[in-house]
């Protein structure tokens, strides 16, 4: 009966103590999972540096309501499709689900992915936009329509003043692009 107990109690401090990510959301068109695995990757792709992560200005929250309201339902479909091919990549990769890699299993095999993505896009431009591509795209877009992001890493001026059209490009936004 120790053996039996002992037992059990080792498989859940083995199992039962995997961290598993927060959603800071409540998805309204991916499942919990979905919305995970998005909000991992998501961070991944644009981490918290001295400006604010993707997760901390909203970005899987945006993908979330763009791919319900501005995709058309067949490219829900495919945008859904590549999020399962993607996870299911991983499992082969390194052996688990996206979100239940290691941090460092989940930028390699992200990155690997990336890397792959561009070179087939280069190489044949005519073939659809790979999953993690218009994920990318995705987490650029939301990332810098939100404040932090138009506001601490690009120049924004709600209302500009003089236009001045004869300055160095040193001088005009202090080496920000403009928002």
């Amino acid at each position: 009966m120790g053996a039996a107990v002992s037992a059990s109690t080792v498989s859940a401090f083995l199992y039962g103590c995997k961290t598993r990510p927060d959603l800071n959301y409540k998805p309204i068109f991916f499942n919990e999972d979905q919305a995970l695995l998005i909000s991992e990757a998501a961070e991944i792709i644009l981490p918290k540096t001295d400006t604010p992560g993707a997760k901390e200005v909203g970005v899987p929250n945006f993908i979330d309501m763009f791919v319900k309201d501005c995709l058309k339902e067949e490219d829900q479909k495919a945008f859904l499709d590549g999020l399962h091919d993607f996870d299911q990549n991983a499992i082969k990769s390194f052996g688990n689900r996206f979100i239940e890699g290691t941090p460092e299993e989940q930028l390699d095999y992200l990155k690997k992915t990336h890397d792959q993505a561009v070179n087939a896009a280069k190489a044949d431009p005519k073939l659809p936009r790979p999953f993690i591509l218009k994920l990318k795209e995705l987490t650029m877009l939301g990332f810098f329509v939100s404040e932090p992001g138009a506001t601490k890493v690009l120049q924004y001026v709600a209302v500009p003043g003089a236009y001045h059209g004869c300055i160095p490009l040193a001088e005009a936004g202090n080496g920000k692009a403009w928002a």
